[in-house]
């Protein structure tokens, strides 16, 4: 079960050693949409958040979803973002212009 990107009411629950054991488990799939982490040592979970290769952490909460931040996953979970400045730069071609007169 956690190297297939589920859609639905599934918990998986795993023993571990560490943290370095838990991240490991995190990031060795091919999906990366999102991630949960309960704990209540806030420092761990500060050190977790950059190493697991997901497009939202949540922490002791799932799912709550904010329309001004971008929404979106890593490797095959998805391209690009949704909500938040990230949606709007999807629909925006920039363009440089250089004149010399």
């Amino acid at each position: 079960m956690v190297q297939e990107e589920i859609f639905g009411p599934v918990l998986v629950v795993l023993p571990f050693s560490d943290v370095d054991e838990v991240v490991e488990y995190a990031n060795d799939n091919a999906y990366g949409l999102s991630a949960s982490i309960w704990s209540n040592n806030l420092s761990t979970v500060m050190d977790m958040i950059p190493r697991i290769k997901a497009g939202t952490v949540w922490v002791n909460v799932h799912v709550p979803l904010d329309p001004n931040l971008p929404f979106g996953g890593y490797k095959q979970s998805g391209i690009g973002r949704e909500f938040g400045r990230s949606a709007i730069d999807g629909f925006t071609e920039t363009k440089s212009v250089a004149i010399a007169y």
